[in-house]
């Protein structure tokens, strides 16, 4: 068994470890959970760092337990946070709880097979639990019987997730201030912790570091009720080195569902990463060795324009949470921009991807019977676009042999866009020169 806290150590994965941790852990195989909101039906990049610490705790050897908050979720939970939550029906809950799942499937094994070390997974294989499975029958006179007379209020107040939540509403005019509900989450969120103890044997329960307070809550209802031993470890928030948000694009949420961010510009925003973010980056979001991740840097230093270091850190994410096969389409999209490409590498882009490479380029619409009949190209560049100014422009620009179509150079205004000029049957690229597009878009 490989030691758990030394891996996550060298990545710079450890914030707090509560004493006694490390030898727990190697005296034999352990269970440690961590939870996952499921208020949508994906995850986004702001969950890796408790993704791989359950995967790093599964290859480490040792039991891993993905928990829906399907009961806290509803909830809210106040640290960071200005606003409760909505109210999720069961049937939208199982549908993302469903979806959660397969995102983990892969970087967590889930079955009675080998895993990724070649040895027998069965007794470390991953499972997932939900804990509205056993609150929902929780009558609320059993909850404050059982659990609520062990944690005082004076307890509760204390943690730093309450103090931070009621300064900041105290000094926002009209605040409504945090409710019962809000405030009762870190024992709903300590009950899992007794729960899985008692009944998956779960000793540990991991996440980000402002979770600290109701992870603390937890072994306190392991210790006062279970009479057991329960151990908390968490990580560091994740910052960039410029102070914005990680996990952050310009559209939002970097999510892991294809559907919401596309491989391509998952890709590229592991691409676009700075330097110094790069060398956290790597150590934190791949399964690298140590010895091959210096290497690398000292390579990527050497020749920071080449840029090395980015390039393997956005192919190693983006296989991992798509697809080989969406890393190399997400390569070759990149390439269409900055390097040389032909007309076969655009037609091989799907809708999406090709919007994608080109989102921020201006538009136009044309009609298909345009197309269908020849359509002139003084007409497309010019009158129809204004892609360019004018059409005496167009002339200069074509016998300049500046302009193209679809990557292929064009000359002579007597030249017309047909059908098979078409990219998926509705979209057409116009350039000048090396950075200037425009795309037509067949309607």
């Amino acid at each position: 068994m490989k030691n758990f806290i030394e891996e996550l150590t060298w990545r710079g994965m450890i914030h707090d470890v509560m004493p006694g941790a490390e030898e727990h852990l190697n005296e034999a195989m352990r269970s440690a959970y961590v939870g996952f909101d499921p208020t949508a039906d994906s995850l986004h990049i702001g969950n890796l760092v408790p993704i791989m610490l359950l995967a790093h705790f599964q290859r480490c050897g040792h039991k891993p337990v993905a928990l829906v908050g399907g009961a806290t979720g509803m909830i809210g939970d106040p640290s960071g946070k200005s606003a409760e939550r909505n109210l999720l029906d069961e049937k939208t809950l199982r549908h993302n709880q469903e979806a959660i799942k397969k995102q983990l499937s892969h970087f967590l094994n889930f079955d009675d097979s080998l895993n990724s070390t070649g040895s027998d997974s069965s007794e470390n294989r991953a499972v997932m639990v939900n804990n509205y499975d056993w609150m929902k029958d929780f009558s609320f006179l059993e909850f404050i019987r059982d659990v609520g007379k062990h944690i005082s209020v004076n307890y509760m107040m204390a943690k730093d997730s309450v103090k931070n939540r009621i300064t900041s509403d105290e000094s926002a005019s009209g605040s409504e201030g945090m409710s019962f509900t809000e405030f009762t989450y870190q024992l709903v969120q300590g009950y899992d912790f007794l729960h899985l103890y008692r009944k998956n044997n779960c000793t540990i329960q991991m996440g980000g570091s402002d979770q600290w307070g109701n992870i603390t809550t937890g072994t306190e209802l392991v210790r006062r009720i279970g009479q057991g031993k329960g151990y908390a470890i968490t990580c560091p928030l994740i910052t960039k080195a410029d102070g914005s948000k990680f996990g952050k694009s310009e559209g939002g949420n970097v999510w892991l569902d294809a559907n919401y961010t596309s491989p391509y510009k998952f890709y590229q925003y592991w691409l676009n990463s700075g330097d110094e973010d790069s060398e956290k980056y790597i150590r934190i979001f791949t399964f690298m060795e140590e010895d091959e991740i210096n290497a690398l840097i000292t390579e990527h230093n050497e020749a920071k324009h080449m840029r090395v270091l980015q390039k393997r850190l956005a192919s190693e994410i983006t296989a991992m949470v798509h697809s080989q096969a969406d890393l190399d389409n997400a390569i070759k999209a990149s390439s269409i921009l900055f390097g040389k490409s032909t007309s076969d590498d655009l037609k091989a882009l799907d809708d999406q991807t090709f919007l994608d490479v080109f989102d921020g380029v201006p538009q136009a619409e044309v009609a298909m019977s345009e197309i269908e009949a020849g359509y002139d190209i003084v007409a497309a560049l010019a009158s129809d676009t204004n892609f360019l100014k004018s059409n005496s422009e167009v002339r200069r620009a074509l016998k300049e042999n500046s302009i193209s179509v679809n990557k292929e150079k064009v000359s002579g205004e007597d030249f017309k866009l047909t059908k098979s000029d078409l990219i998926n049957e509705k979209f057409i690229l116009l350039q000048r020169g090396k950075k200037n597009y425009f795309v037509l878009k067949v309607v």
